[in-house]
């Protein structure tokens, strides 16, 4: 049985190219394979004839040549979640521009899946990689010990991790997360619901507790809630450990946990919630509850999405700037392929605090 694929036209041969271009084979794969010396006239020829001829160069040859794959290797936390599609933009669209494909594989916030994901990469020969790491700050993480034997650029992208000697991008959580809390402050608001918080089975009895905590926390987890955190003892505001979420990995459990603080004899007044997931599962224990935004209960977001804006009331959010992250990670990256020696660092993007009609003083209690 014929298929497609048995009719496809094969692509021409380097010989066929220096044949037709009247030069060895050994100038045109080095015009077409980007390394050596060739003089711009013979160069413009032989990509001339090469394009006439419908010439593909085989890649895996090339890096065998060349030892590079021109591929970067992306590792994400979740591909599918709005903030992380919006970073894969900013990356593939720089890498584009350098001439850069780019592998993308996601983890769902699993150490063994990035250990897997980070050995195919190696496996792939990627020129780099980008890792959203799935730990939290202080963790270990011996599957990256092949990257560094490697001589594999890293870098790390929306958050840090000590133990990791790379370059990174981030946004400045902690003094977003401490703006959107002072504004529902400023706004009268003193009982304020910290909805998402570091993904961890221990219960924080205080502040102090909480912090200790956040060592395991994702670092941008971590971050936010020593921004609320200072955000309430700036403002002599106790906390309560009893308006802070702890275990939340989806929508469904943010609604739970959400309703379960509205059942509070002295539930909260305004919501900062700091994903997603945690903001539609916000509004969706809120609409079950019967509760109206902001006239019951103010709620402020983080990210900034489409139906934001043009959802009733327009959502106050944190609008972080992903495709600039994105971006950004990926010209760090390749200035590490093309072999930059700078001192490592860490790049902090600010994020922008957009205020709409979500936030109102808190009502009037008898």
């Amino acid at each position: 049985m014929s298929t497609e694929r048995d009719h496809r036209i094969p692509s021409p041969t380097i010989s066929e190219v220096a044949a037709a271009a009247g030069v060895g084979r050994a100038t045109v794969a080095r015009t077409l394979g980007g390394y050596g010396s060739v003089s711009a006239k013979t160069r413009d020829r032989i990509l001339a004839v090469a394009k006439e001829l419908g010439y593909r160069p085989n890649s895996i040859a090339r890096s065998m040549t060349t030892g590079e794959t021109r591929t970067l290797g992306v590792v994400l936390a979740d591909v599918g979640n709005p903030f992380f599609a919006g970073v894969l933009r900013g990356i593939s669209d720089a890498a584009r521009k350098a001439d850069y494909d780019v592998l993308v594989l996601s983890t769902d916030e699993d150490l063994q899946l990035e250990a897997a994901a980070i050995e195919v990469l190696v496996d792939k020969q990627v020129d780099g990689i980008a890792l959203a790491p799935a730990a939290g700050r202080s963790a270990s993480l011996p599957h990256l010990d092949i990257v560094a034997k490697r001589e594999i650029p890293l870098v790390l992208l929306d958050r840090l991790v000590d133990t990791v000697d790379a370059d990174a991008v981030v946004i400045n959580n902690r003094e977003s997360s401490r703006q959107a809390v002072m504004s529902l402050i400023e706004k009268g608001h003193t009982r304020i619901a910290f909805v998402w918080g570091p993904v961890t089975n221990e219960p924080a009895a205080g502040a102090d507790d909480l912090r200790r905590i956040l060592d395991h926390a994702l670092w941008s987890d971590g971050e936010r809630l020593l921004g609320y955190l200072e955000a309430l003892e700036l403002a002599g505001i106790p906390f309560d450990t009893s308006l802070v979420t702890h275990v939340l990995k989806n929508e469904s459990q943010a609604t739970r946990a959400v309703l379960g603080m509205l059942s509070l004899s002295d539930p909260p007044t305004a919501i900062f919630a700091t994903e997603t997931d945690a903001l539609t599962g916000s509004l969706r224990a809120l609409r079950q509850r019967g509760l109206r935004c902001p006239e019951d209960v103010s709620l402020i977001g983080f990210d900034d999405s489409s139906w934001a804006s043009v959802m009733t009331p327009p959502m106050s959010v944190v609008a972080q700037p992903m495709h600039q992250l994105g971006e950004l990670t990926a010209e760090c990256l390749l200035a590490r392929v093309a072999g930059s020696e700078a001192p490592v660092a860490t790049h902090v993007l600010e994020a922008d605090l957009i205020e709409r009609d979500s936030v109102a003083p808190p009502p009037t209690r008898p």
